[in-house]
This record gives C-alpha cells, structure tokens and sequence, in this order.
C-alpha cells in the first residue's frame, strides 16, 4: 500500500488533478457497466505523458493495467488492484492523407467507420457496429460480415516492453481470425494505425453503412450494457446456433441473461454483477461442451480475476 501511495503522489506532481482519480468504479468504463472501483485511474492526454505514467508505474512495482473503450472486458466486482491507465476519449484524432485514415488507439470504430465514409473512402463499413476502439479492435482483429481489421490495415505505431515506439507492419501483425501478435505480447501498447482505403462515391458508402446499422439494430440488443459478441465462431457454424440448440437463448443468471434477441451476447439487465455474467459464460461453455463436444472460446476477457 504504501508502494501505491508514493506512486499515485509522483503521478499527481505530474498531470492535471482531473486526469488521476482515486477509487473510481470501473462500471463508469466498461460497456457491460459492470467492475467495482480502480485503486487509481489516470488518464494522459499525450503519448508524452503516457510514458512517463508507466516508467513511474514500473520505477514503484505497482500492478498496471492498460484501459481503452472497455467493450470486450469484464472487471471483478471488487475492482482492481494498483493504476489503471486509460487511453480512450484523450487519445481519439482520427485524421486523413490522402487515401490513408490514421486513428488514435481510442478513436470508436464507429466513428472512424463514418470519418471514412464522409471522406468517401470505402473499406471500414464492416466495423459501424462493432462496439470497441481501434485498439481494442486491432488487438483482437475484429471483424464482421466476412471482413476484418486486416483488410485495411497498414501499419501501427506501439510501444513496446522498453516503452520504445516501434512501427508494425501487416506482415508483422501474423493476423489471423480474432488474433493478432499483440496477444502474444500484453505489455505492448497500440498508440495509433494507419489504413489504406479505396475511394468510392459517397452516396455508395452511406447505404452499405445505413443498411450495416439497420440490421445490427434488429438482429443485436444494442440498447443494453454488453460486450458485443461472448465467443468467437467455430468452423463449423456460428456459435449462437450451438447456444440456441442448447435451449440457452434467453437463460438468465442473476442480472445476466443470454440476449433473446442475440444467443451470442450475454447482456446485462441492469444489475448484473460480474459474477452473473462470468457464471453464464461458464454455464454456455459447459453446457455446449456437453451437447456438442464443441469448445466455444470467449472474445471477453476477464480482468484480474482470481
């Protein structure tokens, strides 16, 4: 604790009083509004400041975790532990060179969709519904509609476990479906990335994006708190058909129940803890398995859970 305390005192000597904040509730930033409260949140405003968060960080040994839009993250309900350091709405510039977008690691995948479109760049329209930042979404090469993050991408600026920035490729991404290098390197940070895009008339764009949206709001329960799809798709099917087979859709544990509207979202019904939620998830799996012989591997990641 006193580690913590010295840590939190050099981080406040050097930002804003607004960018750390003690004791703040993770459900404020997650999209399942769910974890309970973060030792010490902080929020750089600059790549600058970022470094110096995490070089104090690892001068006291104080456990650090990395925070962008927390759209695929279920966080304890007793919180967590040490410096949490967000980069989300501070690190969100979405800018244009031609038919190049570069993105901030938290720059929404659907606004960046939609800067794309209004540049009458096409390439992104995939992504409008897809609920997690750029960062986020490289990490996890998200994907829908048979495209994916890969499709695009050009290039990356990281920092890597000496907090040196570093440049990847494509080629050195190894993309594949839902994975990227970075998962086999957690300390590294996305900062930004660059995708290459096509141009093509606007008015062309705007209907692929109207019609994305319109059956994501009809087929998906996106007016509550979730983390968008729970498990990735196995090879044979897609995994809300082995959970709507299992009689699972609409089954509820707590707060928590599998989405009626969507079997492959868990959804949370207003006072689901995250022990409701990471109980259903176990329950699919097991009960999948068990019909099935059939692994469903989960898209959410579990956050310093015991």
């Amino acid at each position: 604790m006193q580690k913590l305390n010295e840590c939190i005192a050099k981080l406040k000597q050097i930002l804003p009083e607004d960018s750390v904040l003690i004791d703040e509730p993770m459900s404020k930033h997650t999209t399942f509004q769910i974890g309970g409260p973060a030792d010490c949140f902080v929020i750089p405003s600059t790549v600058e400041e970022a470094i110096a968060v995490i070089k104090i960080v690892k001068e006291y040994d104080v456990p650090l975790t990395m925070l962008g839009n927390g759209s695929n993250l279920l966080v304890m309900d007793k919180g967590i532990r040490g410096i949490v350091v967000n980069l989300n709405e501070r690190f969100a510039k979405i800018t244009r060179d031609g038919n190049f977008i570069k993105a901030q690691c938290g720059a929404l995948m659907v606004d960046v969709s939609k800067f794309a479109g209004e540049a009458s760049l096409t390439g992104l329209e995939f992504a409008v519904g897809i609920p997690g930042s750029i960062g986020g979404c490289i990490f996890m090469n998200a994907g829908a509609y048979k495209y994916c993050m890969a499709d695009v991408f050009k290039c990356a600026r990281v920092l890597d476990d000496e907090l040196n920035v570093i440049t990847l490729s494509k080629e050195d991404m190894e993309f594949s479906y839902r994975h990227s290098v970075l998962q086999k390197h957690p300390n590294w940070i996305i900062l930004d990335a660059t995708f290459e895009m096509t141009a093509k008339d606007p008015g062309e764009i705007r209907k692929v994006l109207d019609k994305r949206k319109e059956r994501r709001m009809s087929t998906q329960p996106w007016n509550f708190a979730c983390a968008g799809s729970v498990f990735r798709n196995p090879d044979e099917k897609p995994a809300w058909r082995y959970i709507d087979e299992a009689g699972l859709r609409g089954y509820e544990i707590g707060g928590a129940q599998v989405s009626p509207k969507h079997s492959n979202f868990i959804v949370n019904n207003g006072y689901a803890s995250a022990k409701d939620i990471l109980d259903l998830i176990r329950l699919v799996e097991k009960t999948v398995y068990e019909k099935f012989g059939v692994k469903l591997h989960k898209e959410v990641i579990l956050v310093n859970w015991d």
